[in-house]
């Protein structure tokens, strides 16, 4: 019979992907076939005519994982989902779903990582919180949560009452996203803080910035805005995200390597700056990662062809300038299976600080 572990956390976006995905890769060493499910999905992509939740599809590519795309992800919450289950009730038997579904990938696999949707209590709204599906697949649970020392402790033992009031036991927990200057400490004292609770520390992981850099691609399809110019490689990563909103000299002194300008489509005067300090043609010798065009505004021909000859990714939206940094600003950047870089410090990372002994010992 299969292994298994569950992979939850306190909250959304707190790394279960990142854990996940550096956990299939140490444990490659220890099994020889290795299965994936997130049984309820809540970012899905349409593969193979199903929808699949993104992280299914990812680590699939990563690892070449050989399960049905379907039973890695049985159950994928669309928009409109939650309203149609109060008002009428469950059109499907998701329970079932999600039972057969990793009843076939357990049978084929000598380890099931199972990971979960946000915090405990997500998906109670359909009687299938995490809780709960850890429950209905009998899995001991791996609870992630990140940064600080109190607010770590207090929102495990928070979760922890939801999985215990399940029957689910927790096998031990990480601590992710810790800020490197104070990673020794806090290391030290959250350990020190869980261990007194009666938890293992399976590991704790500095924050790495890289992870949470975006892309110009991410970005073009996270807001879903259109391409004018792919430029050198709409791959390039957004470290910085300046409104072009100043005196263009004012606002050149901001730019640097891997920044992206949002620039209204008039503003001439910050587009043709923007493409000489990417051409290397002023004191500043910095690479732009990209521009967008904001307001549904096109530039004037000869700015145009200063884009297209510097090879400066260049989007265009009818949103204003404002509305489009927000919704960069607001954006969760997600793992892609062409995030090579990420991918190899993540590996590297959970294989340093994730003791691989403790999380064996806490498989079912």
């Amino acid at each position: 019979m299969a292994k298994k572990i569950f992979i939850a956390a306190t909250m959304q976006n707190d790394g279960k992907t990142t854990v996940s995905l550096g956990l299939i890769a140490a444990l490659k060493k220890r099994f020889e076939r290795i299965g994936f499910i997130k049984p309820i999905g809540q970012r899905y992509l349409v593969e193979q005519g199903y929808q699949v939740d993104e992280d299914s599809v990812l680590i699939e590519e990563v690892f070449g994982i050989k399960c049905n795309i379907k039973d890695m992800s049985p159950v994928a919450i669309e928009r409109g989902f939650t309203e149609r289950f109060i008002e009428r009730g469950a059109e499907e038997d998701y329970t079932k779903q999600i039972t057969e579904a990793y009843e076939r990938i357990a049978k084929e696999n000598d380890l099931v990582i199972i990971e979960g949707t946000g915090h405990a209590g997500v998906g109670s709204v359909f009687g299938l919180s995490n809780a709960a599906v850890a429950n209905l697949l009998d899995s001991n649970v791996l609870l992630i949560s990140s940064g600080g020392v109190g607010k770590p402790i207090d929102e495990i033992m928070l979760n922890k009452a939801l999985f215990d009031k399940e029957g689910v036991k927790l096998a031990g927990v990480v601590v992710n996203k810790v800020l490197p200057e104070k990673y020794e400490k806090i290391a030290r004292l959250v350990r020190k803080g869980l261990e007194q609770k009666g938890l293992n520390v399976f590991g704790v992981l500095p924050y790495q910035k890289i992870l949470d850099i975006p892309t110009m691609r991410e970005i073009k399809e996270e807001i879903k805005i259109e391409t004018l110019y792919s430029g050198e490689s709409l791959d390039r990563p957004v470290e910085n995200v300046l409104i072009g909103a100043m005196n263009f000299k004012d606002a050149i002194e901001y730019i640097r390597n891997n920044s992206l300008i949002i620039v209204p489509g008039d503003r001439d005067d910050i587009i043709e700056a923007v493409c000489r300090v990417h051409t290397g043609r002023t004191k500043k010798n910095y690479k732009v990662s990209g521009i967008i065009l904001s307001g549904g505004l096109m530039p004037k021909r000869g700015s145009l062809r200063s884009i297209e000859r510097s090879r400066i990714a260049a989007l265009i939206t009818k949103d204003d300038t404002y509305a489009v940094a927000s919704r960069i600003n607001s954006m969760v950047v997600k793992l892609k299976p062409q995030d090579k870089e990420k991918i190899k410090i993540i590996v590297d990372m959970v294989q340093a600080r994730i003791d691989i002994d403790k999380v064996l010992s806490g498989l079912k």
